[in-house]
């Protein structure tokens, strides 16, 4: 992932068993150096595009399909809001079997809840929406003969569960590709160094030396 060449350096003082001396320095990414999509941004929709995640595709492939490279794979991430691949990217149908038949072992055909179909009457008009949580024996009256019920009733299993929570995280907003360059000259300004005490340029600073300070 191209991200960590993004990052600014540190020279921090070494903590390593075999340096020279107290005077010793290592030089390490500034991983607490880090910027957000401003939330307001996330609803211009002109900067972004809807995408779906295709079955399989990891975050490298799709900014390879996007942006023409897959070292964007941080900018998929970041303006997607994604935070922990781990969690929030799809998983692939047999990485999502494998990991409902982990979950729930016996129980993954087990019924999880009950959930509304939708109803309408013969006008075409809605009746009763599709998803809501129910219990099992809920009824309506027949919006077409009110002397007999109808119990629009369907049972979601654990597995159907999860293929919809995994389904979801298949949503996704993009930057649009005209704005990359725009948003990589921006990210790169927010990551320089202002000047201070432990300023050396842009891109490097240096820490304190607790050794060498006067008490």
């Amino acid at each position: 992932m191209s991200y960590f060449r993004e990052l600014p350096e540190i020279d921090y003082q070494s903590p390593l068993s075999d340096k020279n001396s107290s005077l010793d320095y290592i030089r390490v990414k500034n991983l607490f150096r880090r910027v957000k999509l401003r939330n307001d941004l996330q609803n211009v929709f002109t900067l972004f595009n809807k995408y779906q995640v295709p079955e399989g595709l990891r975050p490298d492939i799709v900014a390879e399909e996007v942006y023409g490279s897959s070292e964007y794979d941080w900018i998929v991430m970041l303006t997607a809001g994604i935070i922990n691949v781990k969690d929030q990217w799809p998983l692939s149908n047999a990485e999502l079997y494998r990991f409902v038949e982990n979950k729930y072992g016996n129980d993954m055909n087990n019924i999880r809840f009950y959930e509304t179909k939708e109803v309408k009457d013969s006008l075409g008009r809605l009746i009763l929406p599709a998803g809501k949580i129910v219990n099992s024996d809920f009824t309506i009256p027949n919006p077409d003969n009110p002397q007999a019920d109808l119990n629009p009733v369907v049972a979601i299993s654990n597995f159907e569960y999860e293929v919809r929570k995994n389904d979801d995280k298949r949503t996704i907003y993009l930057l649009k590709p005209e704005y990359l360059q725009q948003y990589l000259n921006d990210f790169r300004k927010i990551m320089y160094y202002e000047q201070s005490s432990q300023f050396l340029n842009e891109k490097l600073v240096k820490t304190e030396n607790t050794k060498n300070t006067s008490p």
